[in-house]
């Protein structure tokens, strides 16, 4: 069997090190191919809109960006069965280990923002109530890495735990029994056609639930509403309105800092709610306790609203994983009663800009916006020149948000760029981790 991956990224990299010792199964064909009949040809540099000959190959696996092929749909298939493509037989990482894995231990979690910390949130819920999990996805652990494991637990004593973006979402034919979609706002717009492109991939995460299934939804985003309502499943919404007392105690518990948490933590609840097969007061009333402690020692993600250091009553924040506005708007609402210095931009990704420029030029507690990137000239258009600084380099956007935030009391320098990083670092990773060691080095 021929195997083409396309894209030689973590999860690219993941699939080829699995062929090299697993077979290649699916139980829906009876197929079984032993690794030595299988060969792997990687395709690591390419045009993903004109994409090298693949016709010869029996199994292609795109990575996540690759925008999944056009097939005939249902209804056109039954009408002409000629329709069905013999080979090859487009997949990915999401796409096999959802047909490997029994669906109901799968909990999915998706949204623009927060799924990182709502999944890892979770996943500390379930460790603390006695379960074992396995966090994978777009958190950066391969599904696929995880099979030998999963494979090998009895059916009920773990949980999968997956992230999943647009781009594993996008041609997945299963859901997942227990499925929570957060906020949903525009992002991925220069591989997405657009929103709706968008929405829609994410909108697999609920399209095929079963009577059943778990549906939680964050009920004040209409895109979020719209994509629970694929669901055939129960439908759960949050944040709740009423009866929160008891809630709104245990969420007291959260040490990392936001409304936006304590909202990501109430989804978290919900989702081992729904997996536990208990309502949310259920859950709180047996097992208060292991639920408190797990709440108050969880500890922010890396690069999410993480705290670095305070030097001269200035305290340096990273929240560099913000690529996308809504991250950025929720990091200043965090620090709404300090003076805020706040250092933006990054990847031009073709965005209607009008929102950045509100979110980032009239928070009443920005002080001032220090412009780095592709986008700093575009952000700075039409914007008073007091409100704004240009920096070349992130050690000269550190200088300089120093420079300001010095000039008032208990300031916070924030870095909650809100837009991608790949035109001036390998990552968003890459960019907190250079953020962090600027600032360590300040004297």
């Amino acid at each position: 069997m021929k195997i083409a991956i396309l894209g030689y990224g973590v999860e690219g990299k993941a699939i080829e090190n699995y062929f090299k010792t697993h077979p290649y199964d699916d139980p829906s064909k009876s197929l079984h191919v032993e690794p030595t009949d299988l060969e792997l040809t990687v395709f690591d540099k390419f045009d993903a809109n004109n994409l090298p000959d693949l016709s010869s190959f029996d199994v292609i696996f795109r990575s996540p960006s690759v925008r999944p092929p056009v097939q005939p749909d249902a209804f056109e298939l039954l009408k002409n069965p000629s329709l069905i493509p013999e080979k090859p037989v487009w997949t990915s990482s999401t796409r096999y280990f959802y047909n490997l894995v029994n669906r109901n231990r799968i909990i999915g979690i998706t949204g623009t923002k927060g799924k990182g910390t709502t999944c890892s949130i979770a996943t500390a819920l379930l460790k603390n109530l006695g379960y074992r999990v396995h966090l994978v996805g777009n958190i950066g652990t391969p599904a696929i890495t995880a099979l030998d494991n999963i494979i090998a637990e009895p059916d009920t004593d773990y949980f999968v735990v997956y992230e999943m973006s647009s781009f594993q979402l996008w041609d997945l034919e299963k859901s997942p029994h227990v499925a929570a979609v957060l906020r949903i706002s525009p992002d991925h717009l220069d591989i997405h056609r657009d929103f709706n492109d968008y929405v829609n991939a994410k909108s697999n995460i609920a399209r095929h639930q079963v009577p059943g299934d778990y549906c939680i939804y964050y009920v004040n985003n209409a895109d979020s509403v719209k994509t629970a309502e694929y669901s055939d499943g129960d439908l759960i919404p949050y944040p709740l309105v009423e009866n929160r007392e008891k809630l709104d105690q245990l969420l007291d518990n959260l040490q990392i800092p936001g409304a936006h948490n304590r909202e990501n933590a109430e989804a978290a609840l919900e989702v081992v709610a729904a997996a536990l097969k208990m309502t949310l007061d259920q859950l709180i009333n047996a097992h208060h306790d292991q639920l408190t402690q797990a709440l108050h020692d969880f500890k922010a993600l890396p690069h999410r609203i993480q705290f670095v250091r305070e030097l001269n009553q200035v305290s340096y924040y990273d929240d560099n994983y913000s690529s996308a506005l809504p991250a950025t708007e929720v990091a200043i609402k965090t620090f709404a009663d300090k003076p805020v210095v706040l250092i933006a931009g990054g990847k031009d990704r073709h965005l209607d800009l009008t929102n950045h420029k509100k979110v980032f030029f009239e928070s009443p507690n920005v002080k001032k916006v220090i412009l780095i990137g592709e986008l700093k000239q575009q952000l700075a258009e039409g914007v008073r020149p007091e409100k704004y600084d240009f920096a070349d380099s992130l050690a000269e956007a550190v200088e300089k948000a120093r420079f300001e935030a010095e000039k008032f009391d208990s300031a916070v320098v924030l870095m909650s760029p809100g837009a991608a990083s790949f035109d001036m670092f390998e990552n968003f990773g890459d960019r907190g981790d250079k953020f962090q060691t600027i600032v360590r080095e300040l004297k």
